[in-house]
C-alpha cells in the first residue's frame, strides 16, 4: 500500500513525465488541449506573464481546463510545443522542461514559422493524499515562460506571409484584462513564482550582508 505521505521518487517522476509528454503528443494533433486537465490535481495553479502589469493565473483544475489550456489555447491548431529538454529534480519533486514554439505553418521557402526566444515550463508534483485522486502524482504548480518580443514578432510575420488562418487570427485579439484569468501584479490570485518557491522554502543563495556604513 502505497504511503501518501512518502515523497516521490525519481521513477514515479519519470513515469508521470512521460505520461504527460504523451497526452502533449495526444492533444496536439486533435487539437484541443482540455484533455491535459486531468494531469492537474484540483487545486493545482498555472501562470505566467505576458507583461509586467499583466499576468495569467489560473486557481484550480477547471480554470485551468477551461482558461489556461482551453480560451489561451484555442485557434493555435497546429502548434506544437515540443520539450527538447528536461531536467528533474527529485529531491524538490520538480520538473523543467524547455519547449521549442513552432505554428505547422510553412513560410513560402517551406520552412515552418517558429517563435526564436526560448520557452519553458517549471513543473511542482504532489501526490494526492485525500479525495477522488488520493496516491496519484498530479502537477501541483506550473509556471510558463516565453519570449513576448520574439513570439509577437513571429505572429506578425505570419500574418505579412498572408499564412495566419482566421482562427490564429480570432485568437490574437483575445487579450487584456477583460479575459479570464488575465490579472494586474496587484490582483493575482497565487504568487508569480510557485507558492513554496515565493514562501522562501528552496533558498540557495542567501542575500549577501548589506556592507557597514
Amino acid at each position: 500500500m502505497t504511503d501518501l505521505t512518502a515523497p516521490l521518487s525519481r521513477a514515479e517522476i519519470e513515469e508521470f513525465w512521460a505520461t504527460w509528454l504523451q497526452i502533449n503528443r495526444d492533444v496536439e494533433a486533435a487539437g484541443d488541449w482540455r484533455p491535459m486537465a486531468e494531469w492537474y490535481a484540483e487545486d493545482a495553479t498555472y501562470g505566467w506573464m505576458y507583461a509586467p502589469d499583466e499576468h495569467f493565473m489560473a486557481v484550480g483544475r477547471d480554470q485551468i481546463r477551461d482558461w489556461a489550456i482551453g480560451i489561451e489555447m484555442d485557434g493555435l491548431d497546429g502548434w506544437h510545443y515540443d520539450y527538447v529538454c528536461t531536467v528533474i529534480d527529485e529531491q524538490k519533486a520538480m520538473v523543467v522542461g524547455f519547449w521549442k514554439q513552432r505554428s505547422g505553418i510553412l513560410d513560402d521557402d517551406g520552412k515552418e514559422f517558429e517563435i526564436l526566444g526560448l520557452g519553458g515550463s517549471w513543473f511542482g508534483l504532489k501526490r494526492v493524499t485525500a479525495g477522488a485522486d488520493a496516491g496519484l502524482v498530479k502537477i501541483d504548480w506550473q509556471r510558463d515562460w516565453f519570449d513576448m518580443p520574439s513570439t509577437a514578432h513571429t505572429f506578425l510575420e505570419i500574418i505579412k506571409a498572408g499564412k495566419a488562418p482566421d482562427t490564429l487570427l480570432e485568437r490574437m485579439s483575445v487579450s487584456g484584462h477583460g479575459v479570464p484569468g488575465h490579472y494586474h501584479h496587484k490582483d493575482l490570485p497565487s504568487t508569480v513564482w510557485p507558492p513554496p518557491v515565493e514562501a522562501g522554502r528552496y533558498v540557495t543563495q542567501a542575500a549577501a550582508p548589506e556592507a557597514a556604513s
